[in-house]
């Protein structure tokens, strides 16, 4: 099995776009049961949520506060999972409940140079 980064992005910024608490309550009890099915599979590794706040450093320049205010996308939070394939982890993915919201992706991304001696 190798492993897959997926990255969740939604829109951060926009007032109309954000849930309200008991939306959010919903929302996170879908994630949590999304998380457990890839757990009970034994193909979690590891994640966690991302604050809106971030400082953006490009070479040369200020460093500007971030993450890039101008793009309603941004990345809310990740996690790592172990996958047979790219088909496979994609799979997983398709069933975030992140993707049930207007405007939000979902990238899986092959995590490369993982030393693979302790699986």
């Amino acid at each position: 099995m190798e492993e897959y980064l997926i990255l969740m992005r939604l829109d951060l910024i926009t007032k109309e776009a954000q849930p309200s608490p008991e939306q959010l309550q919903v929302y996170m009890k879908m994630y949590q049961d999304w998380v457990g099915k890839i757990i009970a599979q034994n193909k979690f590794v590891g994640g966690t949520g991302l604050s809106t706040e971030g400082k953006v450093i490009k070479s040369g320049q200020p460093v500007t506060d971030g993450p890039y205010a101008e793009t309603k996308e941004s990345i809310a939070g990740f996690i790592t999972i172990r996958a047979e394939s790219f088909e496979d982890a994609v799979s997983i993915a398709k069933n975030c409940p992140i993707l049930q919201g207007e405007g939000n992706s979902v990238e899986v991304r092959k995590i490369s140079g993982v030393d693979n001696s302790h699986s």
